[in-house]
């Protein structure tokens, strides 16, 4: 757990900010439930602002990413997409750490950088 706040890296810093930035789409819809389903106005107001604040960071966070990473045109676009549905962003990390696109995060199969768009049978 020590190990996932660290942002030392790129591939950290994006891992923690598509956590935080799916954490807060839950709170977020969590706000909507209670605003029209008991009618609080006031609801989503604290969870609006932090899921704006963590959309906004993860669309920069993302972007330095693909630059540090070299991630090509059809990465990224996923990646910003992501970041719209509620929890994509999990998937997206979670199938970057899978082919390879997120360094040293990425499974070791796609260690290398050159290997990770290669398909080794």
């Amino acid at each position: 757990m020590k190990d996932f706040f660290d942002v030392s890296t790129p591939a950290k810093r994006f891992r923690l900010i598509a956590v935080i930035e799916a954490i807060t789409w839950g709170l977020l819809l969590i706000g909507m439930a209670v605003k029209y389903g008991a009618g609080i106005d006031s609801a989503t107001m604290i969870p609006g602002s932090l899921h704006g604040a963590a959309f906004v960071i993860y669309l920069i966070v993302t972007l330095l990413t693909a630059r540090a990473l070299k991630w090509n045109f059809k990465v990224l676009v996923l990646a910003l997409l992501a970041s719209i549905p509620p929890f994509f962003t999990l998937w997206f990390e979670s199938w970057a750490k899978k082919n390879g696109h997120l360094g040293e995060l990425s499974d070791s199969e796609f260690a290398v950088h050159e290997d990770r768009d290669t398909l080794n049978v």
